[in-house]
């Protein structure tokens, strides 16, 4: 029995990896250096801000020009923020499908509140979430279960009654922390030498469009 679907944002309900990587490689540009593929970059995204800019300079995190750069790209992004970033095809579908079965949704990611917040601001959804729960809106964030049960807390819900959706390990481990069922997004941005489906989560799926067959196939 499922009473409500929490979403990660990046790499799960948005595709805003576009954004992130362009984000980057302007930084590069502003450093005199050559821009970077986008398929090398896309994997980093849901691993943030420091995996970026590890990625896209090959910096350690103590390096003094690390925090820097990753101010930066933080100010870059902004500043373009949803240019090229939407729901990932079939997105739309699953959060109408919920709501036809009068389920409840909301957000729950580690992506800071001041990023957050503009991000969904220019983002249409056939129906608006229930909660958002950002990375600071607690002063702990995922692996750690507590932003589920605050989601769960802020949609009057059971969280042995909710399924968390999300691309990344932590992801997993927080929903089973939270006691909820889990699926990971493999469509999302998990790199190859990942292997999710040892991540202990209950289903896989490959698309929104699985999920959408997933959720029907739980409810009946």
């Amino acid at each position: 029995m499922l009473d409500a679907v929490l979403f990660d944002l990046d790499g799960t309900l948005l595709d805003t990896a576009p954004d992130l990587a362009g984000a980057l490689n302007r930084v590069r540009r502003n450093h005199c250096l050559e821009p970077l593929p986008f398929d090398g970059l896309r994997q980093w995204v849901s691993h943030g801000s420091y995996a970026l800019i590890r990625a896209g300079f090959g910096l350690a995190d103590d390096d003094p020009a690390f925090e820097p750069l990753r101010q930066e790209l933080l100010a870059e992004y902004h500043a373009h923020i949803a240019a090229d970033s939407a729901p990932f095809d079939g997105i739309e579908a699953v959060l109408r499908y919920l709501h036809a079965r009068t389920l409840r949704w909301g957000i729950v990611t580690n992506k800071p509140g001041w990023l957050t917040t503009p991000l969904l601001a220019q983002v249409t959804f056939p129906h608006a979430p229930g909660c958002v729960v950002s990375g600071d809106t607690l002063a702990v964030r995922k692996p750690d279960p507590e932003p589920l049960f605050l989601a769960a807390q802020q949609l009057d819900v059971v969280p042995g009654r909710c399924v968390y959706v999300g691309d990344a390990e932590r992801d997993v481990q927080a929903g089973l922390r939270a006691g909820m069922y889990t699926v990971v997004a493999s469509y999302g941005y998990i790199s190859a030498a990942e292997d999710c489906h040892r991540w202990g989560a209950h289903a896989v799926v490959a698309s929104p469009h699985e999920l959408l067959h997933w959720l029907n196939a739980a409810l009946t």
